[in-house]
């Protein structure tokens, strides 16, 4: 398998989302090819990555000719023109690309993407708005990671009622539903800590559960 470090990463579209998907791949030490039909989208980013092209996507031969068919993952970051994001999908498809990730406008955008064979879709928008709705309804909301329709793994900093209690004190799985992973206290992480581990000021409870449930937590 290689290294995240040894994969070509190709980005087609370079609007916020995608010029910051490119940017943040490069700075991540990955090789990293984008492209847009906009010449100035194009320059901005042209120092940060390993080339960039100005090219039509749809055009199969420009895609060819870029390489990027030859990366191991492309981004597909042309979420407003449906009609192009289809098509462009559909051509990197046919020539080959392992992995093919693709920005949805809306979920009938993202149904069709998927019937496509695309790996993964995403929806910036949306996701943005969940986090910040979650983020709004836990008080010390961190991080979420979704796990299927329901769950998610979050990261909360301890609630005060929960300083200088144990684990099996606070007792959160019979109560709440929720499991604690893993507890980060400072540079350290604790995985899967016993029921005695007490909860420390600064504690960073790594948690699985639903948001429902965290929210009932927070209250």
């Amino acid at each position: 398998m290689k290294r995240v470090k040894d994969k070509i990463f190709g980005v087609i579209g370079l609007g916020r989302f995608g010029h910051h998907v490119a940017k943040t791949l490069a700075q991540g030490g990955a090789e990293v090819i984008a492209c847009d039909s906009d010449e100035e989208k194009v320059r901005q980013i042209a120092d940060l990555v390993s080339m960039a092209f100005v090219l039509d996507a749809t055009d199969e031969k420009a895609l060819k000719e870029s390489g990027i068919v030859n990366a191991d993952t492309v981004v597909v970051s042309i979420g407003e023109n449906i009609e192009a994001s289809i098509l462009i999908v559909v051509q990197l498809k046919e020539l080959g690309v392992k992995e093919v990730i693709a920005k949805a406008a809306n979920p009938m955008h993202g149904k069709i993407l998927e019937r496509l064979g695309v790996d993964r879709v995403i929806y910036p928008e949306r996701d943005m708005a969940i986090r910040l709705a979650h983020s709004l309804l836990i008080g010390e909301f961190i991080e979420e990671i979704p796990i299927g329709e329901k769950y998610s793994i979050f990261e909360i900093k301890a609630f005060e009622f929960m300083q200088g209690k144990s684990l099996k004190e606070l007792d959160l799985r019979k109560r709440f539903e929720i499991s604690v992973l893993a507890i980060k206290r400072g540079e350290a992480m604790l995985v899967n800590p016993s029921g005695d581990e007490r909860i420390l000021p600064g504690d960073i409870l790594v948690v699985l559960g639903t948001t429902a449930k965290l929210s009932e937590l927070s209250k």
